[in-house]
């Protein structure tokens, strides 16, 4: 398996979600502080999921999302949203740039193993439930 990216300007969380996380990535993690950081880390390294804050001091995850999914690498990426806005309009934008599952902070992490369980793997962007296209 490839390594799961984890892209939060807080080392706290990523250090939070790598724990989460630690029984799926048996090829480990790459992490990122911030939007542009997670983009360079894209072009250097394969990722199986990327987990993404929205809010990021130099780019908003809305935007790295729209990179991702604009690049024909990247664009079947599973990318977990985990981020601290759990109003319906930034879930909206996060959906609809092409974020394949949006979660709220403090999150638990087993949901989060047992999403990203799930999603490793997949070929395109979930379309029911909390994912994707839901209301």
């Amino acid at each position: 398996m490839k390594p799961i990216l984890i892209v939060d300007d807080s080392p706290t969380i990523r250090r939070m979600v790598k724990a989460a996380l630690a029984e799926l990535a048996s090829a480990g993690f790459v992490e990122a502080g911030s939007g542009l950081e997670a983009i360079e880390r894209l072009t250097l390294t394969p990722v199986s999921l990327m987990v993404l804050d929205l809010n990021m001091p130099d780019m908003h995850g809305v935007e790295v999302l729209k990179f991702v999914r604009r690049h024909p690498s990247y664009q079947k990426l599973p990318v977990i949203v985990l981020t601290t806005r759990g109003d319906d309009v930034s879930r909206q934008a996060a959906l609809d740039a092409g974020a394949t599952l949006y979660l709220t902070k403090p999150f638990t992490p087993g949901a989060l193993a047992s999403e990203s369980r799930a999603l490793i793997g997949a070929t395109e962007p979930a379309t029911e439930g909390k994912r994707r296209g839901e209301a």
